[in-house]
């Protein structure tokens, strides 16, 4: 038989789904992929809406990770830079501070700044330098605790713990008490210190879109959620059959597959407002973060301060709550408005666009950096695949993706030989 008569299906069209097509595709197969939704993208979508490129939750490209560097042309998805630094808000006032060696004009800011002491500072530069020659692979492997523990055993002061890392990593983490491991802590300081936060000038979406394109001869049934997945069928929500002989599931597989009903994946949430401004209270391309404990916001980012687009010369501003909230929209959207004024300064602020992401992040307890191919194998014709199976980042989804796809051609390679 012919690699391209081989009847492989992949289910989700999210990171891991269209590099495991591509892989596939690379190696001479011709999968289909079955998407639930009317576009690619999975959790990295962006939405167009009065002219504004709003993507799906704020979310930033580490340019360091290692797969995205191996499957993504960074030149055609013309990446936007953050700086590698923050601005601290704290009692209405503010303060930056950032990487002088990467970026010469945060020196005098991060000198001046009432964010930590000297040591707190020279030990940041010990960690970015004792990370650097960390591998990754041995960042998995070490000893894990919180990150909020690694960080006090490491010496760091409370003021900078409060004012800096919580602020700044529960923003990445979704989480505001720092309990994620230090090996997540250790792996994303390690990509911060050998790269830059960066935002495709189309939004986070042109990744999904640039992986699609170059895939553009793999069939994709837009729409067509699947409810089961067994081994030679595929079972979709309308009722349909479809023969399959190999399938990757790229997606929530416990709901897909009968024997793993009970192992379900546990998932962080966070909400995201747009909103239109007339100026910026940050001139420069870098995160906001908000120290204060009753604010409800935990960041902020103006997207106009790279060129992700913009509408008349008025501004869009991102706002990220990652605190649990019952609160209904309405009310959740009047405290966030109010804290921006009062720890921000955000005078007048147009309401865009609200987003609840409620499977945002995989929260996972066990993290590892890498898997066999043949780890993907669920059973004779069924690959899994997804950031679920390793660590909660695009890079992991990205791995996950190519080592599923990787464990079905040698398994179907291997058993024709």
């Amino acid at each position: 038989m012919e690699k391209r008569d081989y009847k492989i299906k992949v289910v989700g069209a999210g990171l891991s789904g269209l590099i495991a097509a591509k892989v596939l595709k690379d190696h001479g197969y011709s999968p289909e992929i079955y998407e639930a939704s009317d576009r690619v993208g999975g959790r990295i979508k962006t939405d167009m809406v009065e002219g504004y490129q709003l993507d799906r939750g704020f979310q930033v490209l580490l340019s360091a990770y290692p797969k995205a560097k191996q499957y993504l042309d960074y030149k055609k998805l013309d990446l936007q830079k953050l700086l590698p630094g923050a601005v601290i808000f704290e009692n209405g006032k503010s303060s930056t501070v950032g990487d002088p060696l990467r970026d010469a004009s945060l020196l005098m800011p991060t000198i001046f700044a009432g964010i930590g002491n000297l040591s707190d500072k020279l030990k940041i530069l010990r960690l970015y330098g004792d990370l650097k020659k960390k591998k990754v692979e041995d960042i998995f492997r070490s000893k894990a605790a919180t990150s909020l523990e690694y960080l006090q055993q490491k010496g760091f002061s409370e003021a900078i713990i409060i004012k800096f890392f919580k602020p700044f990593f529960s923003g990445i983490f979704l989480e505001p008490n720092l309990e994620t491991s230090s090996r997540m802590f250790e792996f994303v300081f390690k990509m911060f210190g050998e790269g830059l936060a960066v935002i495709p000038k189309q939004g986070m979406g042109e990744i999904s879109e640039h992986l699609a394109n170059d895939i553009e001869t793999t069939k994709i049934h837009f729409n067509t959620p699947v409810k089961q997945v067994k081994e030679g069928e595929i079972i979709l929500e309308n009722g349909e059959l479809v023969e399959t002989q190999f399938t990757i599931i790229a997606t929530e597989a416990n709901k897909l597959v009968s024997n793993l009903k009970n192992q379900e994946t546990n998932w962080r949430s966070c909400h995201t407002f747009y909103f239109e401004t007339k100026k910026r209270v940050i001139e420069k391309p870098l995160i906001g973060l908000i120290t204060d404990e009753d604010a409800i916001i935990n960041n902020i980012f103006y997207h106009t301060s790279v060129a992700t687009g913009s509408n008349g010369g008025k501004e869009l501003l991102s706002v990220t709550v990652v605190k649990k909230t019952d609160l209904p929209q309405a009310e959740l959207q009047n405290k966030v408005e109010q804290d921006l004024k009062r720890y921000c300064g955000v005078g007048e602020a147009r309401f865009l666009k609200y987003y609840f992401i409620k499977k945002a992040l995989p929260k996972i307890d066990d993290l590892h950096y890498e898997m066999d191919p043949t780890e993907t194998q669920l059973n004779d014709t069924i690959f899994l695949a997804g950031d679920q199976l390793l660590n909660a980042s695009q890079n992991a989804a990205i791995l996950s993706g190519e080592r599923a796809a990787l464990g079905l051609i040698k398994n179907l390679e291997g058993s024709s030989n």
